[in-house]
């Protein structure tokens, strides 16, 4: 069975003092919940203060993204051994990279490889936008994502997928559980169909996009989905601690 995770990810939010408060507020309470992987994602400036705060807990920790040299003169980038001696986790391809920063497929490719290199947990980031949601466009778009030269050594090595429609994120408009596990469903679909059913089901696949303590439970309890990557309800202690409660209080249940 998988293991759901709920991962939070606090984009450009929160100066390296916020970020300890907040996690001081919600460590306990998320060290009194389990059957869940409880991931945070702060900005790179607070990991190394947060993976002190939370030693001995059951907090993992994520970085938000990272670049695929090792080293050398890219001023202003983070390679993966440096965050490899300070995470488990790193988020890779989220649509803001792609979009504000023009990452392509390519680019997302390499930072997953090289993130798996020194023992990071790539969690990949896919979706389609509006338009080729509306264009019926969505299975098309979601099989390229996955297509990648590489894809195969992500499923046999522990990455997480995040199924984030980009019309879904910090819109408030999140798709319904239904949507969101008909699309997963074919995203497991897919990698069975390439891989083998057992690694299809092996994988874990999160949905992403406004989720929040009030919707979480219709994602939870579709049968595909096995957590969230939380955008701004992660910023908020009590909404974070609830979204984690029920989701293993849900899971716990089947």
């Amino acid at each position: 069975m998988r293991v759901p995770l709920i991962a939070g990810n606090w984009k450009m939010n929160t100066t390296v003092s916020e970020a300890i408060d907040l996690v001081k507020e919600m460590r306990h309470g998320l060290d009194q919940i389990d059957n869940v992987d409880k991931v945070i994602c702060p900005p790179f400036i607070s990991l190394a203060p947060i993976k002190e705060l939370i030693k001995g807990s059951t907090i993992k920790l994520g970085a938000q993204n990272l670049y695929f040299e090792e080293k050398g003169a890219y001023t202003g980038e983070i390679s993966p051994p440096m965050l490899a001696e300070l995470c488990e986790f790193v988020i890779v391809g989220h649509s803001e990279r792609r979009h504000y920063f023009n990452e392509t497929e390519e680019i997302v490719d390499k930072k997953v490889q090289a993130a798996l290199r020194v023992g990071l947990k790539p969690i990949l980031c896919i979706g389609e936008t509006l338009e080729e949601n509306e264009a019926g466009k969505t299975e098309k778009v979601l099989t390229r994502q996955l297509s990648s030269p590489s894809a195969q050594i992500y499923y046999f090595s522990g990455t997480v997928l995040a199924y984030e429609p980009i019309w879904a994120i910090g819109t408030g408009r999140a798709a319904t559980g239904k949507q969101a596990n008909e699309t997963i469903g074919f995203i497991r679909q897919h990698i069975s169909k390439q891989y083998g059913k057992g690694i299809a089901q092996k994988v874990r696949i999160l949905y992403g996009g406004s989720v929040t303590a009030d919707n979480i439970a219709e994602f939870i309890n579709q049968p595909d989905i096995d957590g969230a990557l939380v955008g701004g309800a992660s910023l908020k202690a009590d909404e974070f601690l609830s979204i984690v409660r029920q989701t293993s209080e849900i899971k716990r249940g089947r």
